[in-house]
């Protein structure tokens, strides 16, 4: 056998590498030269030349150079760099350098947004032990989990982390694999033949990197390593999934360039009637700059971003921690959520929910109805659960579970049960029992536990009292419980303690079975209620058993208006899945696997559906990541899942979810409602320099650029933020979801934009530009410029356009604050940042107005009283027209 370091160092590790774990051992063993004493230490140092070490590779970040560039050249940006260009090329210096400020601020706004690193690759490394104990040259050894290589021969015990992914050679383990698996309960890993045709997870003689062992010993054969294991392959599938844009990023690409194509075509047929006017080429060229830049919202992108961020913020106090900004906005278009059970509707946390004695028949568990004497004694000698330092009992969850639904006095049965107690016989994963022995009133009594189907194995029963058993079982079964039966047997004063368990356990007497259930968290039936209220259907995809899932979703409310489970996800073709998705029931995937999840995630997005998915184990990491809102735990849930996923859960409750898809929703309406007041100021900049184009410079420019940069960047500014902050409209969880098609800039929002409030105030401001020219005596074609007779009163009127656009955008603001309902029903003092931003709006104009350093720099001058005195009204007409709109709306609606 010790053909663990002969020759062919070099078709070692390509054998190794071709390893398949499901064969026979002995030729597994021939395959990777590993025999009982192991790898010497010189086959180890070779192969892991050749292998590498066992860690899973990290991903590649995109370069800062590159997100800068991607930021750099964005349409808006690249429209700002022409509009710049031309001002070089006209010689206006600063205006030049202001528009280069500009476009510096947005893309740094932009990157904050972007430059999420994303870590689910490296967080799979924490999964790994840091060292695991081997068999090499014959001894055993502690070497570095990154120096393990396939053909090593690796000793695993209760409390490990298995350190690769390893074929058993002997012994017996119960493993927690949730973390790949999604099962909540422990598995079994036996040193035994394998299984024909079911899938390398499920393998009885395997263990997989990253899983903790619960119980038991065993040796077992690495075949893989590093990448190659499940836990890497986890990786690589994280990694091939790119993140896409969400629907607000995709939606303002394009309405960006539909601006700019708009902006560029409008200057090209302008500059073309300036020439055949006779304007000259710096006016052309000042014309071309205002138009750009009037059509530029160059607030959009900062605003939206720290809009999104406000967002952020107030979900995080809900319990929603959000690590794209986007993301919040695509909360508010989900319309399915793709749930795992354990731990997000269920507490994970196993109870004690019914039982069952040969005498009283299926009992439900309570407080009022604890198991009789003689099963709680059993139930609490057969366990190893012992009291941390703060008190709470630790151990296996099912043994916790049987302890305390056993009975109150946790403390003085905890010490009854240790008093007593002479022996243990541990769970053993084949058996799938486990035995006590402990001292009562001078006699032995022996408390077994363990799958029913092994316990009556060894116990003597009639065949009538067997099969009310197993009708027993199978009733409790089908609630979705995990059933366990307990035996005892008594043993007469003097006999010994069983030195072996199989001198124990056997003719064994039956007492009892015990149902053991993770309940719903309280919150989420009605959490439920309301997804269905707002048009989301809710679908469940576990690697639990679909009994048990299909339980938990009734109990929820999940199923309207059916229910259809599909109990092996992994056999579930495309064309079955396309059909299932998009039919009208809410759908159990059980059984699923991490490429199900992908499979699942994909299908809905083929689909038009807007997805979030919840996980917490490291399999849930890709689906995390393709999903459009990867929802991870964040008590439960491992670094994994929560690296690769955009929003993590605090309290890793389903009812955060609908919380956060409510906020969402919220926002993407705040949102429309500050890009319809942006949007609103767009014709009244740009219809005064239309109006000096088309007059052929016979009409001075009304407003200049310098000005135009003023209110986008400086006064509109916080009444947009304060309108991101805006309290949700009623009713706006019991509307469906809006239409993956629909976009954030709709035909409607454009009309009320340009149509109405662009329009009226477009008006109102050329209105009190011509009256402060007319008043001074101007007639068109007069000379304005600097020394000239009219060139202090050219400055007021381009002042008072300003300060009439100022205050314009409070009437819009106003108006931008509903969509349907009026003023009075929003309340005027409701948003009190809003107000805020009024406030500093105000201010910020007036300096620019009244303070002389300002005045120089943008060609401002101080305004009479009865200028300022027609311009005070100009909100209440902005905001009163576009109320008249709404209330003709609403009638319309109510006649209809």
């Amino acid at each position: 056998m010790a053909h663990h370091s002969v020759a062919r160092p070099e078709s070692k590790p390509d054998a190794a590498a071709a390893a398949n774990p499901e064969e026979p051992l002995p030729l597994l063993r021939k395959e990777l030269g590993t025999g009982d004493r192991g790898l010497s230490a010189r086959e180890a140092a070779r192969r892991l030349a050749v292998y590498g070490p066992n860690e899973v590779r990290r991903h590649e970040r995109t370069s800062f150079v590159r997100l800068l560039a991607g930021q750099l050249a964005h349409p808006l940006a690249l429209l700002l760099w022409g509009a710049g260009a031309l001002a070089f090329i006209a010689g206006m210096q600063v205006l030049g350098w202001a528009i280069l400020a500009v476009i510096l601020v947005n893309a740094a706004f932009a990157l904050l947004q972007e430059h999420q690193a994303e870590r689910a690759v490296e967080a799979l490394a924490a999964y790994l032990p840091e060292q695991a104990r081997v068999v090499r040259d014959g001894r055993r050894q502690a070497v570095d989990v990154a120096e393990l290589v396939p053909g090593d021969l690796v000793v695993i015990e209760e409390g490990d982390k298995v350190p690769a992914d390893a074929r058993l050679t002997d012994g017996a383990l119960e493993l927690d694999m949730s973390m790949l698996t999604g099962e909540s309960a422990p598995v079994e890993r036996v040193a035994a033949p394998g299984q024909e045709g079911i899938a390398l997870l499920r393998e009885p003689n395997l263990v997989f990197s990253g899983t903790t062992c619960t119980g038991g010993e065993a040796r077992a054969i690495v075949f893989a390593t590093g990448g190659h294991t499940e836990l890497g392959r986890i990786a690589a599938l994280s990694q091939r999934a790119p993140r896409q844009d969400s629907p607000l990023e995709s939606q303002v690409k394009k309405v960006a360039w539909l601006i700019a194509g708009v902006a560029i075509g409008m200057g090209v047929v302008f500059l073309l009637i300036g020439a055949l006017v006779g304007l000259p080429l710096r006016d052309a060229l000042m014309f071309a700059i205002g138009l750009l830049v009037a059509n530029v919202p160059e607030g959009l992108l900062p605003t939206i971003t720290l809009a999104l961020a406000v967002g952020v913020r107030v979900l995080a106090k809900q319990g929603a921690v959000v690590k794209r900004l986007s993301a919040v906005e695509t909360l508010g278009s989900t319309n399915v959520i793709c749930t795992d059970k354990t731990g997000t509707l269920t507490q994970n946390r196993m109870r004690l929910h019914t039982f069952w004695t040969p005498d009283a028949g299926t009992v439900t568990a309570s407080e009022d109805r604890p198991p009789p004497p003689d099963l709680a004694q059993a139930i609490t000698d057969c366990t190893t659960v012992s009291r941390g330092e703060d008190g709470a009992l630790q151990g296996d969850p099912t043994e916790i579970a049987l302890f305390e639904g056993a009975g109150p006095d946790v403390a003085e049965r905890l010490a009854d049960r240790d008093s007593r107690r002479r022996a243990v016989f541990r769970f053993d994963a084949r058996l799938r029992l486990m035995s006590t022995v402990a001292e009562r009133d001078d006699r032995l009594l022996i408390s077994v536990k363990g799958a029913p189907e092994s316990v009556l194995r060894h116990a003597d029963l009639t065949d009538d009292q067997r099969t009310r058993m197993l009708a027993a079982v199978d009733e409790l079964a089908q609630k979705g419980l995990r059933v366990l039966a307990v035996a005892v047997r008594e043993l007469p004063s003097g006999r010994q303690v069983p030195e072996k368990r199989e001198d124990a356990e056997e003719d064994l007497r039956l007492i009892g079975l015990v149902g053991l259930y993770d309940p719903p968290r309280p919150q989420v039936a009605a959490a439920v209620r309301r997804c269905h209220d707002a048009g989301l259907r809710v679908h469940i995809v576990t690697g639990d058993n679909g009994t048990t899932a299909a339980a938990v979703a009734r109990e929820v409310g999940i199923g309207v208006p059916e229910l259809r489970v599909v109990a092996e996800s992994e056999e579930v073709h495309d064309h079955e899945l396309d059909e299932l998705l998009t039919g009208p029931a809410e759908i159990v995937f059980a059984r699923s696997s991490p490429e199900t999840k992908l499979k699942v995630a994909d299908a809905l997005r083929a689909h038009g559906q807007i997805v979030a998915m919840t996980g917490d184990g490291a399999n849930d990491a890709p689906a995390l990541h393709q999903a459009h809102i990867g929802v991870a735990m964040g008590r439960s849930g491992t670094d994994v899942a929560r690296e690769a996923s955009t929003m993590v859960l605090t309290d890793d409750n389903f009812a955060t979810i609908v919380t956060a898809i409510e906020s969402g929703r919220r926002v993407y309406d705040n949102v429309r409602k500050f890009i319809l007041y942006i949007f609103a100021h767009a014709i009244p900049e740009i219809v005064p320099f239309l109006i000096f184009a088309l007059s052929g410079g016979l009409v001075p420019l009304p407003l200049t650029v310098l000005q135009i940069l003023a209110i986008d960047l400086g006064t509109e500014t916080l009444p947009a933020l304060a309108l991101g902050r805006e309290p949700a409209e009623p009713g706006i969880m019991s509307r469906p979801p809006r239409p993956s098609s629909q976009g954030v800039i709709s035909r409607d929002m454009l009309i009320r934009a340009w149509g109405y409030l662009g329009l009226v105030s477009a008006v109102l401001v050329m209105s009190v530009f011509f009256y402060v020219l007319w008043r001074a005596g101007w007639h068109p074609g007069d000379a304005t410029g600097s020394g000239t007779a009219l060139h202090h009163a050219y400055l007021a009127a381009t002042t008072a356009t300003f300060a009439g656009l100022v205050t314009c955008q409070i009437g819009t603001a106003m108006a931008s604050r509903t969509d349907h309902a009026s003023l009075r029903q929003v309340g005027l003092t409701s948003n009190p940042l809003l107000l805020a931003g009024i406030g500093f709006e105000l201010l910020f104009a007036a300096a620019l107005i009244y303070l002389p350093p300002f005045q120089h720099l943008f060609g401002t001058a101080a305004l009479p009283a009865d200028v300022l005195g027609i311009i005070a009204v100009f909100p209440f007409i902005v905001w009163g027209t576009d109320e008249l709109r709404r209330w003709f709306r609403r009638r319309r609606a109510a006649a209809g």
